[in-house]
C-alpha cells in the first residue's frame, strides 16, 4: 500500500515537509544540547525557517560533528534507549545512535513500506542474509519491518552458501535480502551441486551495499551476472544508520523512492549550496520523527543525483539515483576523477578474477596512487595486459594492478568481523 503522501503532488508534499520541518526544528531546539549550541553560536531564529529553501540558513552536521559530539546529539534520557546501534566513524571510534520504542516503531513502518516499494506481501517468507548482532541497524530494521508486515523471516545471518541453500531448500522463502556480490557465490554453489534455482520459488532480492544500476539505470555489470543466471527481480534500497530511513526501488527500477513522511532530502555541492537539477551532489538529510538522535542537514558522505519525473508506479515522491561514490573516496588520478564503483563495473567484467582489492595511497609526489590486487586461476602477463587495456578504454588511465592468491585476499576482502565486503582501503595520509 502505497502512503497517501507519497501519492500527492509535488507542491502538496512540500507543503507537508514544511510544517514537519517546523516541528522537528522545535524539538532539537527544545531537547538536543549540540543544536542548542549550533543555533546560539549562529544566531539562528528557528521562527524564521518556515520553508525548504529556508534550511539553508543553518549550517550543516558532519560525521565528524557526531563523533565529537555524539552525547549532546541525544535528546532523550538514557533509560529511554531501547537499541543502541553504531555506524562507523571518520575519527576512528565507531558513532553511537540510540533508539527509543517510538524509534523503532519508525523504523519498522520505514522497512515496511520500503519493502512493499519492492512488490513483498504479506504470506511472503524472507529469507535474511544480513547479521543482525553486532550493534547492526539494517538487519534489526529489516526484521522489524517484515514483522510489522507479517512477512516469515528466515534468519540466517551472513555467509555459508551451504546453509543458505539448505535454508531455502527447506523454508522455499520467496525473497531474499543479501550483498549482491554474495548471490554469486550462491550461484556457483548451486551449479556444483546440482540445486536447480530457477525453479525454486524465489521471486526476488533486495540488495543492499553494493551497486545494481548504472546512473542511466541500466543493470551494472554485478546485476547481468547474477540475472543471466538465475531468473530473478533484484531490487537496489540504499539507507545508512544516521538516516534511519531507505531509498528503494519499486518494480520499475527507476532510483530509490523518497518518503517524504519520514526525511527531508537536498543534495548540496562543495560550498554546500543546493545543486542543479540533474547534478550530482552530496546527499544532505534532515530526519521526521526520529526522538532519540534527530539530525538536521546531516551530510551523508555519498554522491547521488535526485530525479524528479514522475513514476509509473503512482508515487510522485523524488527518487535518489544510484551512489556515485563516497565524498571521502573520492581519488584524483593522472587528472582523472575516479571513485572506486567505475572501478568495481571494470573488474567485474571478467569473469577470470575471483577477488580483487582497490588499495589507495599517497605516493612520494603527494598525490593519489592506486593498486588494484586480483585474484585468479591462472595469472598470465596477457590478461594482465588485457585487464589494463580495459581500464584504459573505459576510465582513461591504467592504475597499478597485481596478482594476489585467493587465500591472502579473501579474509580481507571478506572480513567476518565487516557488515560487507571490503574491497576499498584508503591508506592516504
Amino acid at each position: 500500500m502505497i502512503p497517501h503522501i507519497e501519492k500527492q503532488t509535488t507542491a502538496e508534499i512540500k507543503a507537508f515537509q514544511e510544517l514537519k520541518l517546523q516541528e522537528v526544528l522545535q524539538y532539537v531546539s527544545a531537547n538536543s544540547v549540540y543544536y542548542q549550541n549550533l543555533f546560539q553560536e549562529h544566531n539562528i531564529d528557528i521562527s524564521k525557517i518556515n520553508t525548504l529553501e529556508d534550511l539553508q540558513l543553518i549550517p550543516t552536521t558532519t560525521k565528524e560533528d557526531l563523533q565529537r559530539n555524539n552525547d549532546d546529539f541525544l535528546c532523550v534520557p538514557t533509560n529511554k534507549i531501547i537499541d543502541f546501534a553504531t555506524t562507523s566513524g571518520t575519527l576512528g571510534d565507531p558513532v553511537t545512535f540510540g533508539l527509543t520504542d517510538n524509534d523503532l516503531d519508525r523504523l519498522a513502518y520505514n522497512e515496511a513500506i520500503s519493502f512493499d516499494c519492492a512488490g513483498i506481501k504479506e504470506g511472503d517468507i524472507v529469507q535474511l542474509m544480513t547479521t543482525m548482532d553486532r550493534r547492526f541497524m539494517a538487519g534489526l530494521a529489516y526484521f522489524l519491518g517484515l514483522r510489522k508486515m507479517k512477512v516469515g523471516v528466515i534468519r540466517v545471518g551472513a555467509g555459508i552458501p551451504e546453509l543458505q541453500w539448505d535454508s531455502i531448500l527447506k523454508y522455499k522463502p520467496t525473497y531474499l535480502i543479501t550483498v549482491p556480490s554474495f548471490l554469486l557465490k550462491l550461484i556457483e554453489y548451486a551449479d556444483s551441486h546440482g540445486i536447480d534455482y530457477n525453479n525454486l520459488g524465489i521471486k526476488g532480492a533486495i540488495c543492499i551495499g553494493e551497486s545494481l544500476r548504472n546512473q542511466d539505470f541500466s543493470n551494472s555489470i554485478l546485476a547481468d551476472k547474477i540475472t543471466s543466471k538465475w531468473n530473478i527481480k533484484l531490487f537496489s534500497t540504499y539507507a545508512s544508520t544516521e538516516m534511519s530511513t531507505a531509498f528503494t526501488e519499486c518494480e520499475h527500477g527507476v532510483g530509490g523512492h523518497h518518503h517524504p513522511e519520514l526525511i527531508i532530502v537536498e543534495v548540496l555541492d562543495d560550498e554546500n549550496k543546493p545543486v542543479k537539477e540533474g547534478e550530482s551532489g552530496e546527499l544532505t538529510i534532515t530526519t521526521i520523527g526520529v526522538e532519540a538522535m534527530p539530525l538536521i542537514r546531516f551530510k551523508t558522505g555519498d554522491i547521488v543525483k535526485l530525479h524528479t519525473n514522475p513514476c509509473m508506479c503512482g508515487r510522485n515522491t523524488l527518487r535518489v539515483g544510484p551512489v556515485v561514490g563516497r565524498k571521502q573516496q573520492m581519488i584524483k588520478y593522472k587528472g582523472t576523477t575516479l571513485y572506486p564503483p567505475a572501478m568495481n563495473d571494470v573488474l567485474n567484467d571478467f569473469g577470470a578474477i575471483d577477488n580483487y582489492l582497490i588499495q589507495i595511497y599517497t605516493n612520494d609526489l603527494g598525490t593519489d596512487e592506486i593498486v588494484i590486487k586480483i585474484a585468479v586461476n591462472s595469472p598470465t602477463e596477457e590478461f594482465l595486459t588485457e585487464v589494463k587495456d580495459h581500464f584504459r578504454a573505459k576510465l582513461r588511465v591504467t592504475p597499478k594492478i597485481e596478482f594476489v592468491s585467493k587465500e591472502i585476499l579473501n579474509p580481507i576482502v571478506f572480513n567476518p568481523m565487516n557488515r560487507k565486503p571490503t574491497r576499498f582501503v584508503d591508506l592516504r595520509k
